[in-house]
């Protein structure tokens, strides 16, 4: 027996207001995502696929449709179980660092790890990760003390700390310069390659995209 998408989205619609004016962000979306997938999803600005990262890590409800993440249906849940998925199963990797700049990088991570789990100490497991990254013996350094490139990994290596079932990714690469561009997405093809991590990638840069083994093309709301 086939072992369920990982993500599965089913006539997903999304429609906010803006002034006046009803915008139709999402349109009728169809997606399913096996684990152990690299999917990027791949449109210009507008075409909704932020607003579908917004969905698909419960950051904001959808009008009407089914959103399945690890097995569990997003409209079933309440805040509150809403947020643990947000700590425990999802985790994020955003264009923008957002490191706290008065913390070295492994306290960057270790207090996403002690919300989420509770934990302060990093497993061998997380360790090897820390190595895949290249970052190992850049923990004691504050962000201004990194390149960009490496203020990424560590944004990958705090999303990764709690062994989330997917890791999502907004435009990773949307800061970096193309040799530092190229250098996280190899690692995230490495992440999935050697760890089976499950990863959904946004992107408008077919470059980009190309590191993933599925691409999903999005325009005006709709997967094309």
């Amino acid at each position: 027996m086939n072992e369920a998408p990982i993500i599965q989205v089913v006539n997903l619609y999304k429609t906010y207001r803006a002034g006046e004016v009803d915008v139709h962000a999402l349109q009728g979306v169809n997606l399913d995502v096996a684990k152990g997938e690299f999917v990027s999803i791949v449109g210009a600005s507008g075409s909704g696929k932020s607003t579908l990262f917004n969905v698909l890590g419960a950051l904001t409800p959808p009008t009407s449709g089914t959103v399945r993440i690890d097995g569990k249906d997003l409209k079933d849940l309440s805040n509150a179980e809403r947020t643990r998925l947000r700590k425990g199963t999802v985790g994020f990797v955003f264009q923008k660092y957002n490191l706290l700049p008065t913390l070295t990088a492994e306290d960057n991570i270790r207090i996403v790890q002690f919300i989420g789990i509770g934990a302060t100490e990093f497993t061998p497991e997380f360790q090897e990760i820390l190595n895949i990254l290249g970052i190992a013996d850049r923990m004691k350094h504050k962000p201004r003390a990194l390149s960009g490139g490496q203020q990424q990994r560590v944004a990958i290596a705090r999303a990764l700390v709690n062994k989330p079932a997917i890791l999502l990714a907004d435009e990773p690469t949307g800061n970096l310069d193309s040799q530092n561009s190229k250098a996280v997405l190899r690692l995230l093809a490495d992440l999935n390659k050697r760890l089976g991590q499950t990863i959904l990638m946004i992107t408008h840069d077919q470059e980009a995209a190309s590191y993933a083994g599925r691409a999903v093309h999005m325009r005006d709301g709709q997967i094309i």
